[in-house]
This record gives structure tokens, sequence and C-alpha cells, in this order.
């Protein structure tokens, strides 16, 4: 059951992560992109926690929270450098 419980989350906080990021690319303007854009890392933030708890949890092997972890390390380091970028190119 707890495994259940932990893949849903991963699954709904993982694709929220890409459902943000289609809405930054239609946002109204600069804030509302940036606002959309901190939501998609928020969203992966919490993936990451779900993936750490499925691997602390014995559910998935260390081989695949390696793969995993370190791709959605990745986009998240690079939603805060275009959040970084985009704030400091519009003066927010």
């Amino acid at each position: 059951m707890r495994r259940k419980v932990l893949s849903k989350q991963l699954l709904r906080s993982g694709t929220s992560v890409g459902a943000n990021i289609r809405e930054a690319q239609n946002a109204q303007s600069k804030p509302d992109f940036i606002h959309k854009l901190s939501i998609a890392q928020k969203e992966c933030d919490e993936t990451l926690y779900w993936i750490e708890l499925l691997n602390q949890s014995g559910f998935i092997s260390t081989d695949e929270f390696v793969s995993i972890n370190d791709d959605a390390k990745e986009l998240l380091r690079m939603l805060r450098s275009a959040i970084i970028t985009s704030k400091t190119t519009h003066n927010l």
C-alpha cells in the first residue's frame, strides 16, 4: 500500500512539472512566466522528495534512484537558472 501511495504522489508531482512548464510557455506576462516556472520548480523539488522516499523504502533500486535523481536535479537546476535569468533581465 505504501508503494502505491508514494508512486501516486511521484506521478502527480512529476507530471505537474511538465504541465507548469507548458503553462509558462503560454504566460501572459513576464511575472506570470516566472510564477509558473516557480511552481514547476517547487513540483520538481517535491518529486525529488518522493524519489528519495521510494529509494529509502526499498521500492526502487539504487541504480534507478541515481538515474532518476540525477535527471530531476538537472531539471531543477535548469528551472532555477531560467527563473533567475528572467528576473535579472527583466528587473523583477
